[in-house]
């Protein structure tokens, strides 16, 4: 359905084509897609073959059968076609164009497009899902307010991200911890996910709030990774999905309870304590460090296996020695850690 409606979004010369034949009050019905499998419903109508164009689209409509496009929209395949899908698949819709173009969808893997005469609307098929396209002012305006609770969702974000670098420093890190902030990054994941999806059917009336999202999510999904790696147990090959993988499936109702979004994580006991002690390995802060490879930093943690023994190897000067390390890189992990402890005390004070 993403891409279908990438193909319909305003800008595209598609799109231009729907619109004019809903300027000019007609209704169509297109497949998009001219594969054996579509041909072998098409009943009648006439061969064209002709380079893709909104004008001819439009042109076409005015005739009462379908048309069919290249599955890369550049052409116009046939005109004036009877589709006849198989009769036996069922459909919701009551109209004979919708119903068709359901049928067709449900039963091909292509897209097929309804322009209604009477009601003056777009749907795009995809197998079994309809999307009816909105106006562009109105998913303007959804987006806009999606992006601003994304907005204070990220602010929450930041701030228990932040708290949980100063507790890593401190060496006291609990479930609650680590839960809120996979917690609070799902909740985040979900919103742009759902702004992404306005911003597919905008095309390029959406390009300002694309940067805006951008923007806002940043590191969001690299700082969720790393948080998973530093307390998340890595699950063994035969496993359908990870544990992360197993959150973004939960209703938002579960989702806010901290108590099981810690047991899906595997983080919790039998007795489901939320205080009990994590430490972490220490992927996510040390890839704060600018200028530090990743591969050093899986030597650092392959060998200390912990976040607190690799400080304290760095208060001892004990990082150079460590092999694939040498004095140069230590020294920026030393200075890093150093400063990120201080911003963490700084932060903690009153």
């Amino acid at each position: 359905m993403t891409e279908a409606l990438t193909a319909v979004a305003p800008g595209k010369p598609l799109r231009e084509g729907l619109d004019r034949i809903l300027q000019a009050n007609r209704g169509a019905l297109i497949v998009v897609g001219d594969g054996p499998e579509v041909l072998e419903i098409c009943s009648g109508g006439f061969l064209l073959d002709a380079e893709f164009s909104p004008q001819r689209l439009s042109e076409l409509a005015k005739m009462d059968g379908a048309i069919i496009l290249a599955p890369d929209t550049s052409r116009i395949a046939r005109a004036n076609v009877h589709l006849v899908p198989d009769p036996s698949v069922p459909t919701a819709e009551t109209g004979t164009r919708h119903r068709t173009a359901e049928r067709v969808a449900r039963s091909l893997d292509v897209p097929v497009i309804s322009v209604s005469e009477d009601l003056a609307i777009i749907a795009v098929y995809r197998n079994w899902t309809k999307h009816q396209l909105q106006a562009i002012p109105a998913l303007v305006n959804r987006a806009n307010q999606a992006l601003q609770t994304l907005e204070r969702y990220k602010v929450r974000l930041d701030t228990v991200t932040s708290s949980l670098s100063a507790l890593e420093i401190e060496d006291l890190v609990t479930v609650r911890d680590v839960a809120a902030v996979l917690q609070r990054a799902e909740m985040v994941r979900r919103l742009a996910e759902e702004i992404d999806g306005y911003l597919v059917e905008l095309g390029e009336d959406g390009r300002m709030l694309l940067l805006q999202l951008e923007e806002l999510m940043g590191s969001v999904n690299d700082d969720r990774r790393l948080v998973a790696r530093d307390y998340i147990r890595p699950m063994p090959p035969d496993e359908a999905a990870s544990p992360v993988e197993m959150l973004a499936e939960l209703p938002t109702e579960e989702l806010l309870d901290l108590e099981r979004v810690a047991s899906v994580l595997g983080l919790v006991n039998e007795q489901g304590e939320l205080d009990l002690s994590l430490q972490p390995h220490g992927y996510r802060l040390l890839s704060k460090i600018p200028r530090l490879p990743h591969s050093v930093i899986d030597r650092i943690v392959a060998h200390y296996g912990s976040l607190d023994r690799a400080l304290a190897a760095a208060a001892e000067d004990d990082l150079e020695e460590l092999e694939g390390v040498g004095e140069g890189p230590a020294r920026v992990v030393r200075e890093g850690l150093a400063r990120l402890a201080e911003a963490s005390m700084l932060e903690r004070s009153p």
